[in-house]
């Protein structure tokens, strides 16, 4: 098995708790928590950058749950993406720079063997990101179940990755 955790899942929820809507992410981790799956570990952390790498190693499998603000969709929109889908962000930047898609390629280039085989992305559109609170915003608050249920369909194709097989 090219992972030391075998087939364990990760759900990584990031952002912070004091920020308005940049808590959707640790919001949907800790929903996920609550479910007990035996084998989903969960973290809920602040972090970004090179920090990520250390969470990603020695799961075979990884989701990460984060807040993004296009403005192309509605607050409170779930979309699901591949770390291919931000090839065109990845850049030679300083390390306090680094954003997840550079973090991922640098891990993968490191050691690959230890980083998770598929990583997905759940990203909530969010509308407020400047607010000091802990409320989010309704739309936003709105998509913790939506985005749970996302991230529950993404472990089920990571269980069983062939369709005929899933059980939903």
């Amino acid at each position: 098995m090219k992972n030391t955790a075998a087939d364990r899942i990760v759900v990584i929820g990031l952002g912070s708790p004091i920020m308005t809507d940049d808590a959707v992410g640790l919001k949907v981790s800790e929903a996920i928590e609550e479910l007990g799956m035996p084998d989903v570990d969960t973290l809920q952390e602040a972090v970004g950058g090179l920090d990520i790498i250390p969470m990603l190693n020695g799961y075979r499998f990884a989701v990460i749950v984060d807040a993004i603000q296009t403005r192309t969709y509605e607050p409170g929109t779930v979309l699901i993406f591949d770390p291919e889908s931000f090839d065109s962000t990845i850049a030679d930047v300083p390390a306090h720079d680094v954003n997840l898609a550079t973090a991922i390629k640098i891990g993968r280039e490191l050691d690959n063997s230890v980083m998770p085989e598929i990583i997905k992305f759940i990203a909530i559109e969010i509308e407020d990101l400047q607010t000091v609170s802990e409320e989010m915003t309704p739309s936003v608050a709105a998509a913790v179940g939506p985005a749970k249920n996302a991230v529950l369909h993404l472990i089920s194709e990571f269980r069983c990755p062939n369709e005929k097989d899933r059980t939903f």
